[in-house]
């Protein structure tokens, strides 16, 4: 019972015309055909009433041919009618349609200039600019005092090296000469003629002192 007051919409009466006008070219069609069958018997029945010498009837039988083609032809008339008056109806509607999309649209920007304040998003993004110049400015800081600590911090490194180096060579050369050193309560050995030169405490000093170490 609802569909029976529902109120119909353009497309739905676009489709009942088309459907009639579908409907309407089938008739005519039929009919056409109709008339070319009526139009050889008449052919035939002329021959026929010529053959007999029966002129009178062939004349009568001649104009009801000749109004008969006229009214064929005025059959492929009506028929290109209809035909474009479908092809209109169709146009109608996709302007129709086109009309609907852009009234549609006109109105979601309408929607959107209310809202949108061209002053808040000038300054919006004026302030994401600024904090973007703020971001990369700190991240350039950032990434230059690593690169400086990164750098001291191989520089003590390397010093803490040669530092260490050095003490192995001086702990090693100590180490050997404990090594050659006499036990306690024992008679100390007879100088030897020859003596190795040992690394006094004053030159250990001094190495150091030359690699910055106090």
């Amino acid at each position: 019972m609802a569909s029976l007051f529902k109120k119909k919409t353009v497309d739905d009466v676009i489709k009942e015309q088309t459907k009639e006008l579908r409907g309407t070219q089938r008739q005519i069609t039929r009919d056409r055909a109709a008339l070319e069958k009526q139009e050889k018997q008449m052919e035939m029945e002329i021959k026929k009433m010529a053959k007999s010498g029966n002129r009178e009837a062939c004349k009568i039988l001649a104009k009801q041919l000749v109004q008969l083609r006229k009214q064929k032809n005025r059959t492929y008339a009506v028929s290109s009618k209809v035909t474009s008056m479908s092809t209109q109806t169709k146009v109608m509607n996709s302007q129709m349609k086109m009309a609907g999309a852009m009234s549609a649209t006109a109105k979601t920007m309408q929607t959107v200039n209310k809202k949108m304040d061209p002053q808040k998003t000038l300054q919006t993004m004026q302030d994401f600019q600024k904090e973007n110049m703020k971001m990369g400015m700190t991240e350039d800081m950032i990434n230059d005092t690593l690169d400086e600590i990164f750098d001291e911090s191989g520089d003590e490194e390397e010093s803490q090296d040669i530092v260490n180096q050095v003490l192995d060579e001086i702990g090693i050369e100590i180490s050997g000469k404990m090594v050659r050193a006499p036990a306690a309560g024992k008679n100390l050995p007879t100088a030897s003629p020859k003596r190795k030169t040992q690394i006094s405490d004053d030159e250990i000093e001094r190495q150091l002192r030359a690699l910055g170490v106090d």
